[in-house]
């Protein structure tokens, strides 16, 4: 290498998330309070489901867009989002709040200088999702195979057999710590950045928030991994319809494997 001269691959993987980092360091003092992250996290899902929110209302009067319904016949009201809504920010001021500043005094968040480089972010966040995709699907499995881990804890999830973006965390206070938990070790066991594990929290609310949507959309996660990988909505809402099958929450594999897949209607 000519001297003085820079590992232009490292430095252009480096500094493509390095502004993002500082501008995120930058606010540093709220990055490390314990409120954070339930700000994140509230702040995050309702953002992720307002477009869905806004499809579901517009969608009734304009055929263009009710044509993306998985189930057209079946709209959620506004009687039906707002306990949803008020489920949430309870379970997310009551119970996750407390968790956080448990973790935020035993395990203070530390924030380095330097940022990822983005083909470790893209590396560790798909591993984060298969490692959760997993881990769900054995959980979910198990409480609809159980009839006691059903009832008890796993029916209120399904009260909605057409599903809509805010019954994406409609669930008993076991299953949302349980999802809560799978979520936030993964990123512990893997020693990813901070910056990575945010990147995989935002992503892991969004398609959570997509598969519970009830929308078939041509930009739908599904329709862009090949190979019918990834299940999506369809695939999801074809689960809370029947309750028997696709029991993973995005991928198709552990169901193929399990002889628990079932090809979604909206195929």
């Amino acid at each position: 290498m000519v001297k003085g001269r820079p590992f232009t691959g490292h430095r252009s993987n480096q500094l493509c998330l390095q502004s993002l980092w500082d501008f995120v360091t930058a606010k540093e003092p709220l990055i490390k309070s314990p409120f954070f992250p339930v700000l994140f996290s509230f702040t995050a899902y309702m953002a992720f489901c307002l477009p869905y929110i806004a499809l579901d209302f517009l969608s009734t009067g304009l055929p263009n867009l009710r044509k993306y319904k998985i189930q057209p016949q079946n709209y959620p009201t506004l009687g039906m989002m707002v306990p949803c809504i008020i489920q949430s920010a309870y379970h997310h001021v009551v119970l996750i709040f407390p968790v956080t500043v448990l973790h935020w005094y035993w395990r203070p968040m530390n924030l380095p200088v330097i940022a990822p480089e983005l083909p470790e972010v893209l590396l560790e966040v798909g591993v984060c999702l298969l490692l959760f995709d997993f881990e769900y699907f054995l959980w979910h499995l198990l409480h609809h195979k159980v009839p006691w881990l059903y009832k008890t804890f796993h029916k209120v999830h399904h009260k909605h057999v057409s599903t809509f973006a805010l019954t994406t965390q409609y669930s008993s206070v076991w299953e949302l710590l349980s999802l809560g938990f799978f979520a936030a070790i993964n990123p512990v066991l893997l020693r990813c950045h901070p910056l990575t594990e945010m990147i995989f929290f935002l992503v892991n609310i969004w398609l959570s928030v997509e598969d519970h949507s009830g929308y078939d959309l041509p930009w739908s996660t599904h329709r862009l991994v090949p190979f019918g990988l990834y299940g999506g909505a369809p695939h999801h809402d074809l689960h809370h319809l029947k309750f028997k099958s696709n029991y993973a929450p995005y991928f198709t594999h552990w169901d193929k494997l399990f002889g628990t897949f079932t090809e979604s209607h909206s195929n």
